[in-house]
């Protein structure tokens, strides 16, 4: 009876080892693929991966000063003067600008810009360059490609004053910068009233 007894308690306990096994073993085969995946690291774009290691790809540090141009056109959306706001499309007159320049990179966070406009205006029928302006300025750079430019303006047409403008970069490529810009131009001189205008930039900036 006890041999009996032993025999069935050898039994039982050879049973729940088998249990604990198959167990194991379905827990293992069902937990596998999420284990493989949580260990699969995924390779940053800025990064490789050599034999198992991840490394950090080393970006190319900017020397300073760096001199790049830039190409655009300039569209004077709204003008308040002697308390009338005057929209650029008004009364079949139209007037649009091409600020070509050179900015002068000293750091991550400062440069110096060159810019000169001719503005071509169209009016009744006819078209002519009314005016070339030259509006130089500082310009203070912040991350993600804003940046807050300070000029002052001298133009053909005996107007003068400052701009500030609000510039940010939108798109980038490995030749070219997109930018998209508002501004402010604040007029002086030649007669007549002060002037404060709205005006959209769109351009690209040479890398």
């Amino acid at each position: 009876m006890k041999k009996k007894l032993h025999s069935l308690t050898e039994i039982s306990l050879v049973g729940r080892i088998i249990r604990i096994i198959l167990t194991l073993i379905i827990l293992t085969v069902i937990l596998s693929p999420k284990i493989t995946h949580a260990q699969t690291k995924e390779v940053p774009p800025d990064s490789i991966q050599y034999k198992g290691t991840l490394y950090q790809k080393v970006k190319p540090k900017t020397t300073y000063p760096k001199v790049v141009g830039y190409l655009s056109f300039i569209l004077p959306l709204e003008t308040l003067q002697s308390g009338s706001l005057t929209p650029n499309f008004d009364h079949h007159t139209t007037a649009i600008g091409f600020p070509v320049g050179v900015n002068v990179l000293y750091s991550d966070k400062f440069g110096f810009s060159y810019e000169f406009t001719p503005t071509i205006k169209a009016e009744d029928g006819n078209s002519k360059e009314t005016s070339l302006l030259f509006d130089p300025g500082t310009m203070f750079r912040f991350d993600n490609g804003f940046t807050i430019i300070t000029r002052l303006a001298f133009e053909t047409s005996g107007r003068y004053g400052f701009t500030p403008v609000f510039n940010q970069v939108y798109a980038r490529t490995r030749d070219v910068n997109y930018f998209v810009a508002l501004s402010l131009p604040n007029r002086f001189g030649n007669n007549e009233a002060y002037s404060l205008g709205l005006n959209l930039q769109l351009g690209f900036i040479f890398n």
